[in-house]
């Protein structure tokens, strides 16, 4: 399966239709989602899909709700079927519990499970006469299977179209490794030397968006001047969103075109955000969508990325010899090795030992260090053992393969 994302240009008359698609889908999720909590704790009892399913025919034929005819059905089938697979997913323990969805959330989207095509620019879904205008910036290939529309905190319309095609995507050539150090001055250090800038997205408007901030938190609320105080600050984020999801989509491609095996640390991101001096910083560089995107973009592509343990000293190993500097601060950005003598650029130093250690335990032995033209630096495992430099330390499993 695969995703297309468009942008829609919806008539005024059209713009109405949504607003009742969304307005419906949100009453009818959050009319269930409360059903379903009065049955179990009156009767602890469990409704399902079908149960909703019927419940919501009969409802249909109320004079109070005579409006949800106007709806697709199929759409409103679609939303109990998200609201019992959020349900079952609480109870089996892998999220929390659904919450209700509100209309003061800018964001807002419906799903269309079938009946969708594109023809002559406009996307036809059921319901809406003529079609909608969207913006086919790039060749869809594949037969659409179902349509997402949503509409974001600037009031711009979108569809995300899943359609099922092969995996035409060429798959990476070159037997190349590369290890790469995450930070905040530099978003990506490579184990070969190349470095990647930060774009610091939200730091750049910083000043614009304490401003906006500052006006919106006097508006008076429900007002429509703080309406209009918002969505001008929704303008701001979806700005810097964008500038950065832009600059990591071009580096993740280049990184997993040119590479076969990319290794990283396995980072504890949340852990890493409650450093309140550092969690500006951090939200803006967005670690966690970097790992993502290299692990799905590897595996199309037929290659794999290893995480190592993130408590490796990979900063305070020497890269040159495998001397652990114990002192090593995070304000020094060069130490010299007090071993072996050799100078070191912090970050480089730390994704060279990464792709190292990270070969060393997940491939058999230094012979495959050597074949993908990498030094073992007379870094033996018995050495590095009995000087205590490497401990014995589980392998990480690979990522997304």
């Amino acid at each position: 399966m695969y995703s297309y994302k468009f942008r829609m240009y919806p008539t005024k008359e059209q713009e109405v239709l949504l607003s009742k698609h969304f307005g419906s889908v949100r009453f009818v999720y959050n009319h269930f989602l409360n059903q379903r909590k009065e049955a179990y704790q009156t009767n602890e009892e469990t409704l399902n899909y079908f149960a909703n399913a019927k419940e919501l025919t009969n409802l249909k034929q109320e004079e109070e709700f005579v409006w949800l005819k106007e709806i697709n059905s199929q759409t409103l089938q679609a939303t109990l079927k998200n609201l019992d697979s959020a349900y079952n997913s609480f109870f089996k323990g892998l999220a929390r519990f659904p919450n209700f969805k509100s209309k003061k959330n800018f964001k807002q989207s419906f799903r269309v499970p079938q009946s969708v095509f594109v023809e002559n620019g406009k996307l036809q879904i059921p319901k809406f006469k003529g079609g909608i205008k969207i913006k086919l910036h790039r060749e869809m290939q594949g037969n659409i299977k179902f349509a997402t529309i949503s509409k974001n905190s600037t009031g711009q319309y979108f569809v995300s179209l899943t359609v099922e095609r092969e995996n035409n995507i060429p798959q990476t050539t070159n037997n190349k490794a590369v290890g790469i150090d995450l930070g905040i001055k530099d978003l990506i250090i490579c184990s070969d030397g190349k470095k990647y800038h930060n774009l610091k997205s939200k730091k750049t408007l910083e000043k614009r968006l304490k401003l906006l901030q500052k006006r919106l938190s006097k508006k008076v609320k429900g007002s429509s001047n703080r309406i209009k105080a918002k969505t001008k600050l929704a303008k701001i984020h979806n700005k810097i969103a964008n500038q950065r999801a832009n600059h990591i989509h071009q580096i993740t491609n280049k990184l997993t075109h040119d590479n076969q095996v990319i290794a990283m640390e396995d980072l504890n991101v949340k852990g890493m955000v409650r450093n309140h001096k550092l969690a500006n910083s951090l939200s803006d560089v967005a670690f966690g969508e970097i790992q993502r995107q290299l692990e799905y973009k590897l595996s199309w592509r037929g290659g794999a990325v290893i995480k190592i343990n993130r408590f490796y000293p990979s900063s305070k190993t020497c890269s040159n010899c495998g001397w652990i500097n114990q002192n090593l601060k995070l304000s020094d950005r060069e130490w010299t090795c007090q071993s072996c003598g050799c100078n070191h650029d912090r970050d480089l130093n730390a994704s060279q030992n990464i792709l190292w250690y990270a070969l060393k335990t997940n491939t058999a032995g230094m012979a495959e260090i050597q074949a993908c033209g990498l030094p073992n630096y007379g870094r033996t495992e018995q050495s590095l053992r009995s000087s205590g430099r490497l401990k014995q330390e589980a392998p990480m499993p690979l990522g997304s393969v």
